[in-house]
């Protein structure tokens, strides 16, 4: 059947937010005279965490763990808490918090401000979530689908964030099932324009590929959301974090190859597995 082609999304890996938190801990690393650690992995990609480390930014699991020198604050951010328990201890902080995760912040605390129930959509025990939730009052909760809105008593005013990676498609259908409930809503959609053109341009080439790789963090909550949106519209989807996952036997009579990336994925990854499908393919 000849080469199948390859095509890489017009929209995949490293977001603004990522490249900013990786190039601040690299610059950190190379000229701290000191230790240099990350509160918590600095981003979902465990490979880029290991390389990191390697290069002697290790990986704070708590406060506790940071004893001296800086601390970088990890992309998707933290409670406002750990912030001030950091300086507290002297250390030297850098934030590489993602600019479009603060606007998250500063969203939730207006809301809260105005006296409304804060309602954030996303994924309970996702650090970027449990970062918002620091900044969204004590009445506030997680919602992860209209599932959670049942047994939840909800106020006269609600007003709703968004976690950044989340889809178009799970903020809908929350505000549909808020909406008759209230007399009074406020959305804010935080969902980060990185995060919808990704989705997008990974739906359009999943509709016409036999085959999709998603390549990224098996941690990454928007890796695996663009797994699930690929996997809806092409049944041979397959999520690797690196080239070497890649089975042959996955591309058996396929005339078009898809590949996209998660936010957190450096182009380097994606061109190693675009080399190692144009390999397999010849074989």
């Amino acid at each position: 059947m000849g080469i199948p082609c390859i095509e890489v999304a017009q929209y995949a890996g490293v977001c603004y937010g990522v490249e900013r938190a990786l190039t601040l801990a690299k610059e950190a690393g190379s000229t701290a005279t000191g230790p240099v650690c990350t509160m918590g992995p600095l981003i979902h990609n465990p490979i880029v965490v290991h390389e990191l480390e390697q290069s002697g930014v290790s990986v704070a699991n708590s406060v506790e763990d940071c004893v001296e020198g800086a601390v970088i604050i990890r992309a998707h951010g933290v409670v406002p808490q750990v912030i001030d328990e950091l300086q507290n201890k002297g250390l030297q902080i850098i934030d590489a918090t993602c600019p479009f995760v603060k606007k998250v912040h500063v969203a939730a605390e207006r809301l809260e401000r105005e006296g409304y129930q804060l309602l954030v959509v996303g994924e309970s025990g996702h650090p970027e979530v449990e970062g918002i939730m620091g900044h969204a009052g004590m009445d506030a909760h997680i919602v992860s689908s209209p599932e959670d809105l049942h047994e939840l008593e909800l106020g006269r005013k609600v007003g709703i964030v968004v976690q950044t990676t989340q889809t178009a498609d799970t903020l809908n259908a929350v505000v549909a099932s808020v909406l008759p409930r209230v007399s009074e809503l406020r959305v804010v959609n935080t969902i980060c324009t990185a995060t919808q053109e990704r989705q997008a341009s990974a739906a359009e080439l999943a509709s016409r590929a036999d085959v999709m790789i998603v390549v990224g963090g098996k941690n990454s909550g928007n890796t695996q959301r663009l797994a699930q949106i690929c996997s809806e519209r092409c049944s041979r989807t397959y999520h690797i974090e690196q080239a070497c996952e890649l089975d042959p036997s996955w591309l058996e009579d396929a005339q078009l190859i898809g590949v996209t990336a998660g936010a957190s994925t450096p182009a380097a990854h994606i061109e190693q597995v675009v080399e190692a499908l144009r390999n397999a393919s010849k074989a």
